[in-house]
């Protein structure tokens, strides 16, 4: 574990000013001034103004700028197609600081696992998002968003506002337990705060705390702070939690018949696919492993979705000529039903336009950074020896690539303007060989909330509550994410 290496950092640090030769790399890449101390650090005010700063970079600079974090700390962050096609057709791997605070948390999962334990992993667990095992989700998934939707009939009828984030989060929680591991949780309609979700805000906080304050980069520095206590005690809830899911799944498995019943069904869940997996040497994951997997997408398959369905609801609340186009096609194809089928999935084009495009603007995951072992140019001649790389979401609404960016237009995704554009132009999955394992599961999640949403209510903009976007593991905003919402008359 990090913990027991207190002085990493510390020497890592050294090792790199010591290689002056190598920062000079970065004098190819021009960028804003920096603090001969703090780097770029003071710049961000974490007050919902951060991404209005980066995207103010990112006009200046339109392919790549440094950022420094502190005197010795920089990465190179991207936003323009031809620079992100060169990093992610790489299997590189991720970056060994801001992955290596994740590590104590989710263990080497694929999000930040390398090398040959990666590729192991992620052939292992491949099967568990073929569409036959996805298929089954989707009446799942319906149930979950129904059970969200009926809580919300007192705000239907109030006329105020009222915070999606912390609802949505119970209900992508309450999916990807019952989906993945056919766990019953009843997260959606226990009183009190879930413990579990705000253990992850609190880890989601903390990383970003100690990646922005470069003394908590040593293990040693953050161990000792109340922050790093803080950290490690919602560590172990989270744990907890997982271990608590796997346990009970085990105890199922002791008894023959079930084990018997499992293989026997043709839809195993993910955990069932988790325990049983076998590579061609018939070595199946250790306990270790499973536990690293589970934390991986306990956390990455409710917290992802729960921030990208969050956003689109307010899109749509924020742009009624889009929802209403939605709203008339949702209700053509579920045709009177109150639960969304496979085969709707593939009949709500404009409506999946809508999602894409709030994707573009409020990708779920704003950053993705790689580590650069051997040089490497791009394609305007300029090379990087060696470095960390950090693709944002500027890439996103990067005037070079996309008209009037900040417009929320659901057309630029239809087919002939996305033939138009480089693929790498549109990365809230990723690409290449370490793109999101989970991105059809997430895709059908996010079709099911939104469709069932617009079937059952208007969804209304308060000009009151504006988000301010903060940089998270996840996309959250600061003061939380509201809207209005009142009952659709179904004779209308």
């Amino acid at each position: 574990a990090p913990q027991n290496r207190p002085h990493s950092w510390i020497n890592a640090s050294l090792k790199q000013f010591s290689k002056r030769d190598v920062f000079r790399s970065y004098e190819d890449f021009p960028g804003p001034p920096t603090h001969w101390l703090f780097g770029h650090v003071l710049e961000f005010k974490q007050d919902g103004t951060d991404f209005d700063t980066l995207m103010a970079w990112t006009k200046q600079y339109p392919y790549a700028f440094p950022l420094w974090f502190g005197p010795f700390f920089c990465v190179l962050n991207i936003h323009h197609p031809d620079y992100v096609k060169t990093i992610l057709a790489s299997t590189g791997p991720k970056d060994d600081v801001s992955y290596r605070f994740i590590l104590s948390w989710i263990g080497e999962g694929l999000l930040v696992s390398s090398g040959q334990k990666w590729f192991r992993h992620r052939r292992l667990l491949t099967p568990g998002f073929h569409y036959d095992v996805l298929k089954p989700y989707v009446k799942l998934m319906s149930d979950s968003t129904k059970t969200m939707l009926d809580k919300w009939g007192s705000y239907a009828n109030s006329n105020e506002s009222f915070e999606l984030f912390q609802h949505v989060s119970l209900m992508t929680l309450d999916s990807i337990l019952k989906c993945a591991f056919s766990y019953n949780s009843n997260c959606q309609t226990e009183s009190g705060t879930n413990v579990y979700i705000k253990a992850v805000y609190e880890l989601s906080d903390l990383i970003n705390l100690r990646l922005r304050t470069f003394p908590y980069h040593s293990d040693l520095i953050f161990y000792l702070s109340p922050h790093g206590y803080r950290y490690r005690k919602a560590i172990k809830v989270a744990q907890s939690h997982t271990e608590e899911v796997i346990k009970k799944r085990k105890e199922a498995l002791k008894e023959e018949k079930e084990l018997d019943r499992i293989q026997a069904k043709k839809n195993l869940d993910f955990l069932n696919i988790l325990l049983l997996a076998r590579d061609e040497k018939q070595q199946g994951l250790s306990d270790e492993d499973i536990r690293a997997e589970v934390d991986t997408f306990m956390f990455e398959g409710h917290d992802t979705t729960a921030s990208g369905i969050s956003f689109i609801l307010y899109s749509l609340a924020c742009h009624p000529e889009h929802q209403k186009i939605c709203r008339d096609e949702i209700m053509q194809v579920l045709d009177g039903k109150d639960t969304m089928d496979w085969e709707d999935l593939s009949k709500i084009p404009y409506t999946t336009m809508c999602i894409k495009e709030s994707l573009r603007i409020y990708p779920p995951v704003p950053g993705m950074s790689r580590k650069i072992t051997k040089p490497i140019t791009f394609c305007d001649g300029r090379t990087l020896p060696e470095g960390l790389l950090l693709i944002v979401f500027g890439i996103h609404r990067n005037g070079i690539v996309w008209e009037n960016p900040d417009v929320f237009d659901p057309l630029r995704f239809l087919p002939e303007n996305v033939s138009k554009r480089s693929p790498h132009a549109f990365v809230p999955f990723s690409a290449g060989p370490r793109n999101c394992i989970g991105q059809n599961f997430a895709m059908n999640e996010m079709k099911v909330v939104i469709a069932l949403t617009l079937k059952k209510y208007h969804l209304i903009e308060d000009p009151n509550w504006k988000p301010k976007i903060i940089p998270r593991l996840v996309l959250r905003s600061l003061n939380g994410i509201h809207i209005k919402i009142k009952p659709v008359d179904p004779q209308v």
